[in-house]
């Protein structure tokens, strides 16, 4: 049988190219199939792309009660010491945290990542509450920043749980009074005009100005609100972004109601405690022990996680346990 006869065979019985490799004509040189392979890397690296930023649709088209979690950065940008464009300032990046793994190890990359490109330097200390009271938000910041050292010179209350998706959010120096960078008008969920959790920004001095936050806040919310008049008590103007134009769309929330309930009850005198404003405790009196301090990295991206046993004085809330 000859060459012709042999083709016109293998083409009756359905043999022959693969259907891709029939989209080029004659036979098939090197660079087609260079060009091949860099349309199918495309499609697949843009198919990533849509599936983990959340613009494209999720597997099995669920998207309801299914957080979505954001693309890997690249590498880490380490800020050099000598390099002045990074500005005199430094950020103590306060995380309070507990049991929330799969959180933090999106969180750390994608933070030291963001903050880098700004050309900010920053030190990230996760603040992990190991003791077995109730969760403790307010004192956690309190230790985060008598723990923080010298180096630092301005603090970001930072919830694990929110990352910013807008590249021109301000976290910089905040030398004219706190700045609420997750406010109302752009937190996916909390808008009253009084909020100031999230993320909130303040010099250490300004944040001594307030004596910290209250210690008395065991359980989950409250805290900010009060911290909120501390602010004003304190005579300092809150500021807040400007010229952000992607609403709720700014922040990617992490946290999933469904599966990780919160700690909102509340217990006996607690809840008329909730809404009075402390005018005595806070930094001065936080009490706590760290069981451990540890620098390490994740994905590149390093940071500092103190294991902390918080103290309750049971006679002054006794709310800090649930019996």
């Amino acid at each position: 049988m000859g060459p012709a006869r042999r083709r016109d065979a293998l083409r009756l019985r359905g043999g022959g190219a693969p259907p891709l490799l029939r989209l080029f004509p004659g036979r098939l040189s090197a660079f087609p199939l260079f060009l091949l392979a860099l349309l199918l890397g495309f499609a697949s690296l843009l198919w990533l792309q849509l599936s983990c930023s959340g613009e494209g649709p999720s597997p099995g088209g669920q998207d309801r009660g299914v957080p979505r979690q954001p693309c890997p950065p690249p590498a880490p940008l380490q800020p050099p010491e000598d390099e002045p464009s990074w500005g005199p300032h430094r950020l103590a990046l306060l995380v309070p945290f507990r049991e929330r793994f799969e959180e933090l190890l999106a969180f750390v990359p994608y933070m030291h990542r963001f903050l880098s490109k700004k050309r900010i330097r920053h030190h990230i200390f996760i603040l992990n509450q190991v003791d077995h009271f109730r969760f403790n938000r307010a004192s956690l910041i309190n230790v985060g920043f008598l723990e923080s050292g010298n180096d630092t010179d301005y603090i970001a209350m930072h919830d694990v749980d929110l990352l910013p998706l807008n590249e021109h959010l301000d976290y910089s120096f905040p030398e004219a009074g706190p700045f609420h960078v997750a406010s109302p008008e752009l937190h996916p969920l909390y808008h009253y005009k009084t909020y100031v959790g999230g993320i909130l920004l303040l010099t250490k001095q300004h944040y001594e100005l307030c004596n910290g936050m209250s210690n008395r806040f065991w359980g989950w919310g409250r805290e900010d609100d009060e911290f909120y008049r501390r602010i004003k008590g304190a005579g300092l103007q809150l500021r807040r972004p400007s010229g952000i134009t992607t609403g709720y769309e700014t922040f990617q929330h992490l946290h999933d109601p469904a599966w990780r309930k919160r700690d909102q009850k509340r217990i006996a005198a607690q809840k008329q405690e909730q809404f009075k404003v402390d005018r005595e405790g806070g930094l001065n009196n936080v009490r706590y022990h760290i069981e451990s301090r540890t620098d390490l990295s994740v994905a590149g991206a390093p940071c500092t996680v103190l294991n902390i046993l918080l103290d309750c004085d049971t006679n002054e809330t006794p709310w800090c346990t649930f019996g």
